[in-house]
């Protein structure tokens, strides 16, 4: 067994180091009887304690900061908040009787497995921080049920164990249910009639969980755990019902008509639809949710493309020219997890009206499709020296710039963003062509052209 140690000098364990004391462990030879107590005073929970820590304070001789403790006596099976405050940049840690460290954090949050006299260090981050900080501790009250309701809302604590709830949905509709929590990395799991079984990690943004779906009538089972199923700390649990888009432009299949938005409900498998094109056409799909990560594949004669955040975003866009034939549209997120609404907007431009070369007037943005082995050609003038830029971007090609006029003769390959061409250039007035094509000659696709000053 290893023999108790006091509290009197903080040193740093093995590992990463959070904030000034996490990870330390109290650690020196137990103090004679006629030593004086290395504990700042005796803080009760619930109470606010204020304080500051100088140069005088307590030296972790590890990293050169300075701490102070105090005692704090906590009953078994008490969750505890201690939060830090003031101007000191700072983190507490809690120890046991056994000096044993429970947490670290500038807020920390723990359930109290057994009564006794805990030790509680405030510290600064580092050898240099110093300053007045206030200490607030409370006692946090949970409910205890085992039973969720819709609506409802409950606060929940895990302690290295998944919690578990019965979940009654009384009639067929959208319901959403969250997990948020600033301790942990939040999962949910729900499981329910004929075999259903959803789950999520990260649906609601950052670390929390969010499942959104529609659900039959029946008793449900919602699991509340962590990611890797260990660690602790406070979360909060909301059920609530969502409210549908207009019944005749939901549709999770089927033909997409020309010109048209329709909404859909993702949740988990790709939905796809079918587009059918009787003569050539410029071709725009977009695919926007504040659900999850949109994402959209194209096939079908001889074409595959797909797009992940080109609508801005997480939203999803496709601009393509194809020939007449039929087409599959698979509305998917781009991670397959996550769920939610989404709308999918499709619209049709004549082929034969693209730009493939013209006039082009500064600070203006032209999207085209260019074919294989083809140069496209673009005039325009510049009526005022300065610096200009030209820009030629596509996500289907490697695309090549070429500049000429007025004693210029300038090109690009990758300048912009990966396989994208700029050209960035002092022009004096005159009239210019700048010549879109691929690296190769060998490539189509779409593209977006664009002029502007600097």
């Amino acid at each position: 067994m290893a023999t108790p140690v006091s509290p009197l000098i903080l040193t740093a364990l093995g590992g990463v180091v959070v904030g000034a004391v996490a990870g330390w462990q109290l650690h020196s030879p137990s103090p004679s009887d006629d030593e004086p107590s290395a504990l700042e005073a005796s803080l009760q929970l619930g109470e606010r304690q204020r304080g500051e820590i100088t140069s005088q304070s307590e030296l972790n001789g590890k990293d050169g900061s300075r701490y102070t403790r105090y005692a704090l006596p906590l009953e078994e099976d008490t969750l505890v908040e201690v939060a830090l405050g003031g101007a000191l940049q700072g983190v507490l840690a809690l120890y046991d009787d056994q000096d044993q460290l429970l947490k670290a954090a500038p807020t920390l949050r723990h359930r109290i497995a057994e009564s006794g006299d805990y030790t509680l260090v405030v510290s600064g981050n580092d050898a240099h921080s110093y300053g007045p900080f206030e200490v607030n501790s409370r006692r946090i009250e949970l409910d205890d049920i085992s039973t969720l309701e819709v609506p409802s809302r409950h606060d929940g604590w895990l302690q290295d164990a998944p919690d578990t709830y019965t979940l009654t949905i009384e009639e067929t509709g959208l319901y959403q249910i969250e997990m948020r929590s600033s301790d942990l990395d939040a999962y949910l799991e729900l499981e329910g009639p004929n075999g259903y079984r959803r789950e999520d990690d990260d649906g609601a943004g950052d670390l929390d969980a969010r499942l959104a779906d529609f659900l039959e009538p029946g008793e449900y089972q919602l699991t509340a755990r962590t990611s890797y199923g260990e660690g602790s700390g406070l979360y909060t649990l909301a059920v609530e019902p969502r409210e549908l888009p207009n019944a005749d432009t939901l549709r999770n299949g089927g033909e997409l008509s020309h010109d048209e938005s329709l909404h859909g409900w993702f949740s988990g498998q790709g939905l796809e639809y079918e587009l059918v094109l009787e003569s050539a056409a410029t071709v725009t799909l977009d695919m926007r949710s504040s659900d999850f990560d949109a994402f959209l594949e194209l096939h079908g004669d001889g074409v595959s493309v797909s797009d992940d955040d080109g609508g801005g975003g997480t939203d999803a866009r496709l601009y393509q020219h194809l020939a007449p034939g039929r087409y599959t549209i698979t509305a998917r997120s781009y991670s397959q997890g996550g769920s939610g609404l989404f709308e999918l907007e499709t619209s049709l431009g004549d082929a034969a009206a693209q730009p493939n070369g013209g006039e082009l007037e500064l600070g203006e943005s032209i999207s085209a499709w260019l074919a294989p082995g083809v140069h496209d050609t673009y005039t325009f003038r510049v009526a005022q020296a300065g610096r200009y830029r030209i820009d030629m971007m596509s996500g289907e090609m490697d695309a090549y710039l070429e500049l000429e006029g007025t004693g210029t003769s300038l090109t690009d390959d990758d300048g912009g963003e990966g396989l994208d061409a700029r050209i960035l250039a002092h022009l004096e007035p005159g009239d210019y062509r700048a010549i879109a094509r691929t690296y190769g000659n060998s490539e189509g696709g779409n593209y977006r052209l664009s002029v502007s000053a600097e």
